[in-house]
């Protein structure tokens, strides 16, 4: 029997069958490992012999199997669809439900798993100190074998971990709207709307919406905003709080171990976005070996929301199950010319209106 969970978009829902899982009584956070500026062998070498090394020392990812590695939580997730597998992680605040907007077109090619993190929906709740290195051990204990891992925003940090630490894991990354190596001023800026959120939650829910929805889109999608605010505004605080302090810096620890990520990747993300901005997407491209970035014109940071149909397209060439693409991350041109895999014009927002057939989806640049 499917659930009621007030999905952001009910007529996409019913397209698909659904099976939702309860929420996890009883599951405790613990403290993970973080990258760090230096490795456990190193500190060991310099500390005086009679200093007891400390069990929760930050330790470099693909360390997480060792003794005091993170203990995951069960999440809450679903499935549907056949074919290789790809799991959908949302952004902060927000849960599964996000991707409903582009599930129909991606379980028609692979068993899609969409996945409540710790701390949002009907998943357990995220103690304050929850690290990045837990998200993704959450995540890595619902996977069975090599799976095309979709991250949105924190989603997409989520991901990047998960690749260092369990590369066995992630047959493919897609980073949708994800932050990389903020500058002194973004640091600055996502640190004002962290204390925003702890001293009135209510104003810092409205602000994101503000930031993510053009007034047009809204003027044209007034219910999708709406539920938006709502999911924003029925989080738990302290694992929002908890989970917002992760988006807010882990990007700054993963950025030296990027080039350590051996999965295809590809970074996506709108035009206008300004958080998670182009110039970050590019950054990722040229971090990560092999990897490209696709800008989608007109777009701000919803990109599952708001241009669901181009969205669907870049996974599916990413993942190889878009009709006539190549297997594996790397089909599309190397020289920084448009894709053109949509058919659509970018920019258009849930209906679809507008379209033009034959125009490209996004620029994208590639590093060999």
């Amino acid at each position: 029997m499917v659930s009621d969970m007030g999905g952001f978009d009910s007529g996409t829902r019913a397209q698909v069958a659904a099976s939702r899982a309860g929420r996890s009584p009883g599951a405790a956070a613990t403290t993970g490992t973080e990258p760090s500026e230096r490795t456990p062998e190193a500190d060991a070498a310099a500390a005086p012999a009679d200093r007891p090394r400390a069990s929760a020392r930050p330790e470099d990812p693909g360390r997480s199997v060792r003794a005091g590695a993170p203990v995951p939580v069960a999440l809450s997730h679903e499935a549907h669809g056949d074919g290789p597998e790809l799991v959908l992680l949302h952004g902060v605040g927000l849960d599964r439900r996000m991707w409903d907007r582009c599930l129909p077109a991606l379980a028609a090619r692979h068993r899609v798993t969409l996945v409540d993190l710790r701390g949002h929906g009907a998943s357990p709740a995220a103690a304050a100190g929850v690290s990045l290195a837990e998200l993704a051990a959450d995540v890595g204990a619902l996977l069975t074998g090599p799976t095309h891992v979709v991250g949105f925003s924190l989603g997409a940090l989520v991901a990047q971990r998960l690749g260092l630490d369990r590369p066995e894991l992630t047959a493919s990354l897609t980073l949708v709207s994800s932050v990389a190596g903020r500058s002194e001023e973004e640091r600055a800026a996502v640190a004002r709307r962290q204390e925003l959120a702890a001293q009135d939650f209510g104003a810092s829910a409205w602000a994101a919406v503000d930031r993510w929805f053009s007034p047009a889109w809204r003027a044209q999608d007034p219910e999708l905003a709406r539920q938006v605010l709502d999911t924003l505004l029925a989080n738990d605080r302290a694992s929002y709080l908890a989970c917002y302090r992760v988006f807010a810096t882990a990007d700054t620890g993963l950025w030296r171990w990027l080039p350590r990520i051996a999965a295809p990747t590809v970074a996506v993300t709108g035009e206008r976005d300004p958080g998670s901005t182009p110039a970050m997407s590019h950054r990722l491209a040229e971090r990560i070996p092999g990897a490209r970035a696709v800008i989608v014109p007109g777009a701000r940071h919803l990109l599952p929301l708001e241009c669901p149909r181009e969205l669907a397209d870049v996974i599916l060439a990413q993942t190889g199950g878009h009709a006539g693409n190549q297997t594996g991350g790397h089909a599309g041109n190397q020289n920084g010319s448009h894709i053109g895999t949509a058919g659509s014009q970018t920019g258009t927002h849930g209906s679809h209106t507008g379209s033009h057939p034959g125009t490209p989806t996004g620029q994208e640049s590639h590093r060999s």
